[in-house]
């Protein structure tokens, strides 16, 4: 079934239980994939909306909840942290499970010994090598980091 079907379906079975912030985050998701039609539809190359282009809306509506979550954390906004905190699940059951930190050092180290990267100005090449192999596993920004961590040693 594709994210676009099973989004639908789980609005449908959303409304039919009045969950008020899943129906919300539904909305926001279902926004997101129309504007992304139109923007396709009228690029110069005519294309269809797939799951690929979803499922980059959707790691961007997960790091724009996670900045508000860290927001509302030093504010103390115990209430919309929760709700952030929810959409944010919601949104990530429609992607493929993310590494752990463990497991995302141990990839990092491998690329590092495969393209045989040595300093910090060999992180595009290693990023790149990552991005071809792990794009929909792995949490780039913490991958920028470790990587910093491991090249600067």
């Amino acid at each position: 079934m594709a994210i676009r079907d099973k989004i639908d379906l789980d609005y449908k079975n959303s409304l039919k239980l009045k969950d008020k912030i899943k129906i919300s985050t539904y909305r926001l998701i279902l926004s997101g994939i129309k504007e992304l039609d139109i923007i396709n539809r009228s690029a110069p190359q005519k294309k269809e909306t797939d799951d690929h282009d979803i499922k980059k809306m959707l790691k961007k509506m997960i790091k724009q909840r996670a900045e508000s979550i860290e927001v509302y954390k030093q504010n103390n906004r115990d209430d919309l942290l929760q709700i952030e905190k929810q959409e944010q699940e919601i949104l990530s059951s429609y992607l493929p499970k993310q590494m752990s930190e463990e497991e995302t050092k141990k990839i990092c180290s491998e690329v590092i010994g495969s393209t045989k990267a040595s300093s910090i100005k060999d992180m595009g090449k290693v990023m790149g090598e990552l991005k071809k192999k792990y794009s929909d596993t792995l949490d780039f920004s913490l991958a920028g980091k470790v990587l910093k961590e491991i090249l600067n040693k």
